[in-house]
């Protein structure tokens, strides 16, 4: 039986590689128009030729001209040209390949993924010429949508961010909605950390875990009360699993809840027990409402023993404990984490969103020791 089901994935899969390619190849013609368009009128903007009025006038003409045409409102059209500027200067090229595209893309996006920034060439669109450096849209751009691209623009303010949102956009291929709830979270930052809260196994045995885990989960959707305990914790996670495994990430399929071990006369009960698609293993979530003890991870590497000894299957990798606590001294995780051996992380679940602009200022200071760091 197994043998045929592996038959039936692998014809799936075709189904699934020629879908993904026609979509890949609608959303380039897309975004080459949408590109060029805003290269258009970018030039005759800057240039003086036209002014507000006359892009108001495209959008009513195009509109006349051929009312099937849609998303070409003088909105868009400006949209356009947000994305053709923000994307096509030298100084953007040069953030790609040389510092910004290698420090993001490692952590975001372990995977393989296209060539990133096409070769230039000098081009002639509309009486336009293009200068060599703006000549091409950057394949970067082909990993998500104009509708994506639109909101990462006024969203983000960084090319950092904008790099790194591009990239989880085409990793968990994240529709609108989904997307903005990423960047409403800052899970730019959550990717960002030092990652001191991976035990020493996890990054020995998953290398690409650093870009699969978040070190923290926004709950705010569970309307946690300021006290609570961790069955109000877990129960509302089970009313919102589909919620809950879109903030941990798309990869995550659920098993079952408090799933039982048995080890000699005892009967354990593992929290949350998950699945993770592209590390192939099983992950065990443990909930603890109050702040990080030592001795939680003891519990939690019990709990891979028995998962790995009695429940994994042969093709399946270690499994993968998580542990999600309300609060951590990061010493304390620091100091719990470095010498065990088995594949664990510390990670703290928050039930509001962090103000925007603490957000923003860690952000920055991030930035700044990075990019510091780098220099030297």
């Amino acid at each position: 039986m197994q043998i045929i089901e592996q038959q039936f994935e692998d014809i799936r899969n075709i189904i699934l590689l020629h879908r993904t390619r026609a979509l890949q190849n609608v959303n380039e013609e897309s975004l080459l128009t949408s590109w060029q368009i805003g290269q258009i009128v970018s030039f005759r903007l800057k240039t003086n030729e036209w002014g507000s009025k006359v892009v108001t006038q495209l959008a009513e003409y195009l509109r006349a001209k051929d009312p099937s045409l849609k998303g070409y409102s003088r909105r868009n059209i400006y949209n356009m040209v947000m994305f053709y500027e923000a994307y096509s200067s030298p100084e953007f090229a040069e953030q790609v390949n040389s510092l910004t595209l290698p420090q993001i893309a490692k952590t975001a996006f372990a995977h393989n993924a296209p060539a990133l920034i096409v070769q230039p060439e000098t081009a002639q669109i509309g009486g336009v010429i293009v200068q060599p450096e703006t000549a091409q849209l950057p394949n970067l751009l082909l990993m998500t949508t104009f509708t994506n691209h639109v909101e990462i623009l006024n969203r983000c303010k960084t090319t950092q961010q904008r790099i790194f949102y591009i990239l989880y956009s085409y990793k968990e291929r994240l529709k609108k909605q989904e997307l903005l709830r990423c960047i409403a979270n800052d899970t730019f930052s959550s990717f960002m950390g030092d990652k001191k809260n991976f035990s020493t196994g996890l990054l020995a045995t998953y290398p690409e875990a650093t870009s699969v885990f978040k070190d923290r989960a926004f709950v705010d959707f569970l309307n946690l009360p300021q006290k609570h305990s961790e069955k109000q914790l877990h129960n509302g996670i089970l009313d919102h699993i589909k919620q809950f495994v879109l903030e941990l990430g798309k990869d995550f399929l659920f098993v079952d809840s408090e799933y039982p071990l048995q080890v000699g006369g005892s009967t354990f009960k593992v929290d949350l027990l998950f699945y993770h698609r592209g590390l192939q293993c099983l992950v065990a979530l443990e909930l603890k409402t109050g702040h990080f003890k030592p001795e939680y991870i003891g519990q939690l590497e019990f709990y891979l023993e028995a998962l790995d000894r009695d429940v994994k299957r042969s093709n399946e990798n270690p499994s993968i404990g998580i542990l999600l606590c309300q609060s951590a001294d990061h010493s304390v995780v620091e100091y719990a984490m470095s010498r065990s051996m088995s594949p664990t992380m510390v990670a703290e679940y928050h039930r509001q969103l962090i103000p925007k602009e603490i957000m923003q200022r860690s952000l920055d200071e991030f930035c700044a020791f990075s990019f510091d760091k780098k220099r030297k």
